[in-house]
């Protein structure tokens, strides 16, 4: 019985290393950026990727990190959105409280848009087509008309928002950091129609959809990806993550939720329906890597980082080694 328990024993081990998931993606390099600064957002558009850094945003060859330009003058600049048809590219600049707009072929500013306090977050909304930017000590979205780049509205929130996304039919989310909730808002009459809880989530930093099963993917302080009903703000999954997650995103063609956490880890997550997501596995990345971008027609994963120097004693975060700055390359092997 003893030989026969073995036997089956290691049967079991065997089979479940053979079948244990693996999403087959992998740090593979890392492009290095000159200059002093923090970063925030990084996106990708076309061939080009665009990197928030301190004062100026980077402009780098996404094949090969290849400087290709900069937009300055982006004091605290946190994200970049892009209006492809009207070839314009646009900044939100925390410091300035305002949004910078430059063309997309030369880099050259177009205009400069007074917005809310701490525009954070930023994105094209598809619907509307408007650009929106998070006003985070405001708390409120600015509208901009990218026709004319004027802001034509202003939609005042119940607390902090820290970013958001839209369903492309008419509905934008925003993530409520301080409030632990997500906020629906309606695009044709620009009112908030409902407010979310996402308990047992706590501060939701990064979030993302899919449009086709209409879920949302929240980032949470709690280490968890809370996984919400667009329809009806129901939480229906709550995958773990790692700590730190600044960025979550989803690719509809590998139904992968990518989470990256600052700890230094890629957490990526199966969908494997509109209720069920599994952890496939969490990816090493670096210390730092917080934020993230995700290629669409390549599925390979930017995350801008640095290397960082021993932790002084009361310093929330260590400080940077000068000349570190870098975006690390995850792609499958």
């Amino acid at each position: 019985m003893k030989k026969i328990s073995i036997i089956c024993l290691l049967f079991f081990i065997g089979k479940t290393n053979l079948f244990a998931q693996s999403s087959g993606y992998r740090l593979t390099d890392s492009f290095h950026i000159a200059g002093p600064g923090g970063w925030d957002y990084i996106a990708v558009n076309k061939n080009k990727l665009y990197v928030s850094h301190g004062t100026l945003v980077n402009i780098i060859d996404k094949n090969n990190g290849d400087s290709l330009g900069e937009v300055p003058n982006t004091t605290g600049v946190h994200g970049i959105a892009f209006d492809n048809e009207l070839n314009k590219g646009y900044t939100s600049n925390g410091r300035l409280n305002n949004v910078t707009v430059f063309d997309l072929n030369t880099n050259k500013i177009l205009a400069q848009i007074p917005t809310g306090i701490n525009p954070d977050a930023i994105f094209y909304e598809d619907y509307s087509k408007k650009i929106i930017t998070c006003n985070g000590r405001s708390n409120s979205l600015s509208i901009i008309d990218p026709v004319t780049d004027r802001v034509v509205d202003t939609i005042a929130l119940s607390g902090k928002p820290e970013t958001a996304v839209s369903d492309g039919a008419g509905k934008v989310f925003v993530n409520i950091e301080n409030r632990s909730a997500i906020s629906e808002i309606d695009m044709k009459s620009l009112k908030v129609e409902n407010t979310w809880s996402i308990a047992p989530g706590k501060s939701p930093s990064g979030l993302s959809i899919d449009r086709k099963t209409k879920r949302l993917f929240a980032g949470c302080e709690n280490k968890m990806l809370v996984v919400l009903n667009a329809e009806n703000g129901s939480v229906v999954s709550t995958p773990a993550i790692g700590e730190g997650c600044d960025g979550t995103a989803f690719d509809p063609a590998l139904n992968y939720v990518y989470s990256s956490n600052g700890e230094g880890t890629l957490t990526i997550i199966k969908e494997i329906s509109k209720d069920k997501y599994d952890v496939i596995e969490n990816v090493p990345t670096k210390r730092g890597a917080r934020t993230l971008a995700v290629d669409p027609l390549t599925h390979i994963v930017y995350l801008p980082t640095a290397n960082f120097k021993p932790a002084v004693s009361g310093e929330r975060r260590p400080p940077m080694v000068p000349g570190s700055f870098q975006v690390l390359v995850v792609k499958k092997k």
